[in-house]
């Protein structure tokens, strides 16, 4: 299983981003996917997750911002991102688990200016 993270880059306070997923070696909609985030000096935490049936969960930060979706035909699950706020920048990553082994997509580096 491979998973390829794309859709940072540099935006102002207030605005949005849409990060995917790119999923290959397994379907999405048998797969539980999490974005997690990562800034500097911290730990990284989970952002976002969506199960093998649809179900969501978010971090309470992110609660009413960020909606995580999947797209089964393109085996891509996204999060888009809204009203960003300066503590919103850090390097997200998309995650995988199965059988103890854990999946990384090599992140991407979001970054609100304020």
């Amino acid at each position: 299983v491979q998973l390829q993270a794309f859709g940072g880059g540099l935006v102002q306070a207030g605005g949005s981003l849409r990060l995917s997923c790119v999923v290959s070696g397994s379907t999405v909609n048998i797969m539980a996917i999490d974005w997690y985030r990562q800034s500097p000096g911290n730990l990284r935490d989970l952002v976002a997750r969506i199960d093998a049936i649809g179900n969501r969960n978010y971090a309470d930060s992110v609660k009413g911002r960020f909606a995580i979706s999947r797209d089964n035909a393109k085996n891509t699950v996204y999060q888009q991102m809204n009203s960003l706020t300066p503590e919103d920048t850090a390097v997200y990553y998309c995650h995988y688990e199965t059988l103890g082994r854990n999946y990384w997509g090599q992140g991407t580096l979001v970054t609100v200016s304020s």
